[in-house]
């Protein structure tokens, strides 16, 4: 069956219920959109860029690309290159949206791009290149006033924060952080530090490390770009988990945090006073007869504070949960499969009606339709093909 024209609904017996789809966009179109198309953006469009890990495209031909996103009706228009650069396969967007960081996630000594976003043309200037003193970068984050950039580096382990210049520009890493200890898998026997965020009080950040099954807490100096470890300076999930990436609730009481080896999101209590997690409940993000290989991957609760959604890379899927506003725990009402394989990272976009899946290993993007009251993802139509999409961030 084609997964580029049909959608899936999964059910709680694995199952799964084809719905007729329609449209491919594809990056092959890139060099050929009129360049009067990509200034006719109207008020009721985003520019939806998209970062990679590169998958078997020549290095010399990575790159960020971006589309217009219509808000109405859930339509990409065509695809174009944003910028040239090496596995851009995390992207972060400064809080005024007139820049974009992405990270260079590599074997060796990893780094961080910065870029000047063209709001008409949606086409990126590079500024400036940092490295992250670290390898394998594979997340990128800054805080609500924009002066300070996070990193996770998955290979050595560490994170780092960068201070940012009012012109955009990224200066070398201020402080670095290097985890230390191990999990109980054959992926964990060194640290692997998977994201970093920070949290609604813009007092601390939080830092997931896949290889110690640790949530680690930081209080946040914006001022000297510094990070100085809280008492007690960590949270444990159950051995194996694997922390990969993290939600807050909107009313910054619960943090959420996908586990990717064991397939399950951890709610905590997050109190904001002294940078503390107590965990309040562990469920599993897949059903119960499932028996493939799967791994999680994105998480995201929903600006209403009532749902939240999480991706499995095998499942292939996303899975739904209702949220309890009074304990944070979560109750699953279903899966909606993403049409493709591999879903690395999701996004909803800023009206709140519309979830952007980008499925990694079958090069391409759908949108899906949110049903604010049930929760449930309905296809949207159109395809949008890409070199091994990895991140969806959108910019007004």
């Amino acid at each position: 069956m084609d997964k580029s024209l049909t959608a899936r609904r999964v059910g709680e017996n694995g199952t799964l219920d084809c719905v007729p789809g329609s449209g491919i966009v594809s990056v092959a179109n890139a060099q050929k959109v009129d360049r009067k198309e990509t200034v006719d953006k109207t008020a009721d469009e985003t520019w939806c860029y998209f970062g990679s890990t590169g998958g078997q495209t020549p290095v010399d031909e990575q790159a960020i690309h971006v589309s217009r996103f219509n808000t109405l009706t859930g339509q990409f228009g065509a695809v174009q290159r944003a910028a040239g650069t090496e596995s851009p396969s995390f992207l972060a967007v400064h809080p005024t949206e007139n820049f974009l960081y992405a990270t260079r996630e590599v074997a060796q000594v990893g780094g961080v791009a910065a870029f000047r976003i063209d709001r008409v043309t949606g086409l990126l200037q590079q500024l400036n290149d940092q490295p992250a003193v670290g390898s394998g970068t594979c997340h990128v984050s800054l805080d609500a006033t924009g002066k300070v950039l996070l990193l996770s580096n998955y290979g050595s382990g560490s994170f780092a924060s960068l201070p940012v210049a009012d012109d955009g520009t990224l200066n070398p890493a201020a402080c670095i952080i290097q985890n230390h200890g191990q999990g109980p898998l054959p992926r964990q026997t060194t640290p692997h530090a998977h994201s970093f965020n920070v949290d609604p009080t813009n007092r601390f950040a939080l830092a997931c490390d896949l290889g110690t099954d640790q949530v680690l807490v930081f209080q946040l100096d914006v001022s000297n770009a510094q990070l100085t470890p809280v008492d007690p300076p960590f949270a444990m999930v159950a051995a194996g988990s694997g922390p990969r990436h993290l939600a807050f609730h909107p009313d910054g009481k619960f943090v959420y945090v996908v586990n990717e080896l064991s397939n399950t999101v951890t709610a905590f209590a997050w109190d904001a006073n002294i940078g503390q997690l107590r965990e309040v409940q562990t469920i599993t993000t897949l059903p119960a007869n499932w028996n493939g290989e799967s791994y999680t991957a994105e998480i995201r609760v929903h600006s209403g504070g009532e749902l939240l959604y999480a991706s499995n890379r095998g499942h292939n899927s996303i899975a739904v949960f209702r949220i309890d506003r009074a304990s944070g725990c979560l109750e699953n009402i279903g899966w909606t499969a993403t049409l493709g394989d591999w879903p690395r990272h999701f996004e909803i976009d800023p009206t709140g009606h519309w979830l952007v899946v980008a499925n990694e290993l079958s090069n391409d993007v759908f949108v899906f339709q949110i049903d604010r009251q049930t929760g449930d993802l309905r296809p949207a139509g159109g395809r949008i093909e890409l070199p091994a999409p990895s991140c969806v961030r959108f910019v007004r």
